[in-house]
Order: C-alpha cells, then sequence, then structure tokens
C-alpha cells in the first residue's frame, strides 16, 4: 500500500488546546510505522483541482485567510468559525493534504499499488463547495473524488469512517 502524507501538514497550528492538532497525525504515522508502506510525498494541489469541489470564492477566501494568517505579527491562528482555523502554516498543509489525494487517485489508476491511504491534515469532509467548517479548509475527499471522476472512474465510492458523516462530502455529491 502507498501512503501519501508530508511534513508541512504538522505546521497548520490552530490555538493550543484544539481538538484537531498536530499530535493527531502524529499518532496516526507512528501506528503505521510497522506496516509495509511504500511512503509518497504529498504534492501541491493546484487551484484548478480546488475549483473542481469548491466554488471560486471559496478558493479566493480561503486564500485571503492563508495571506492574513502568513502577514500576522504574532503567528496566532485565525478563527474561519468556531471549529476552523488557519495559521502560518496552512497553506501549504491544506494544499498537500488535497494534493495527497489527487495523487494516491493517480497512483492507483496507472496500477502503481492496489491500495493508497491518505495520513494528512488539516482534514477534509466537512468542508462545503461554498465555506469552511468542522476544521476543514477544503474538502479533501470531494478533490479526490473528483479527480477520479475527472479521470475516467464511472463511479466513487466514499467511505467515512469518522464518528460523524462528512457533511461537505455529501452536499458535493448532491450537487453533482
Amino acid at each position: 500500500m502507498l501512503l501519501f502524507t508530508h511534513p508541512a501538514m504538522l505546521a497548520h497550528a490552530p490555538p493550543r488546546g484544539h481538538p484537531e492538532h498536530d499530535g493527531r497525525l502524529a499518532a496516526v504515522l507512528e501506528g503505521l510505522a510497522p506496516l509495509d508502506l511504500r511512503r509518497r510525498e504529498a504534492p501541491l494541489a493546484d487551484r484548478a483541482a480546488l475549483l473542481r469541489a469548491h466554488t471560486p470564492s471559496h478558493v479566493e477566501a480561503i486564500e485571503a485567510a492563508f495571506d492574513r494568517a502568513e502577514a500576522g505579527p504574532d503567528g496566532r491562528a485565525l478563527a474561519l468559525d468556531a471549529d476552523t482555523f488557519v495559521s502560518a502554516g496552512s497553506r501549504e498543509a491544506a494544499l498537500r493534504a488535497a494534493g495527497a489525494l489527487i495523487a494516491a487517485v493517480d497512483a492507483v489508476r496507472a496500477d502503481e499499488d492496489d491500495l493508497a491511504f491518505c495520513a494528512v491534515r488539516p482534514p477534509g469532509h466537512h468542508a462545503e463547495p461554498e465555506r469552511a467548517m468542522g476544521f476543514c479548509l477544503f474538502n479533501n475527499v470531494a478533490v479526490g473524488a473528483m479527480a477520479a471522476l475527472e479521470a475516467g472512474a464511472a463511479r466513487v465510492a466514499v467511505i467515512d469512517f469518522d464518528v460523524h458523516h462528512g457533511n461537505g462530502t455529501q452536499a458535493l455529491a448532491e450537487r453533482e
């Protein structure tokens, strides 16, 4: 199995005490370490890939939030809503999180392996086409699903094993 991740994802920094923190990804990677996985670096998703799942106004709003967070004098995270934040390290982390799913789709379709796992953050199944939410800036799952459909897949199944469903992924599926 292929494993797509990147150390830049650890730099996404919600405020201290936030449940979505770098320790979650570190724990996943530690748990996967004993397995025989072929590790791949998650690439950056481009704007066109994000626009397959999100409206231009959403992508522009997140890009503007990245700019504000990177320009901030004290490195504090900026709230987009009560649960969702951007920090100075969020841009690369978020683009690599979405890029991981695209790369995984491409690798499996190219028969590089039968399976791929993406260990990413910020997470991405709650962001809706027009807004960030639930810790998610972009909907990485939807970006990956759209990449698969664009590459010729007839159908895509999303199996969400979080404790609650990914409303953003559902919203995109209902839109299509």
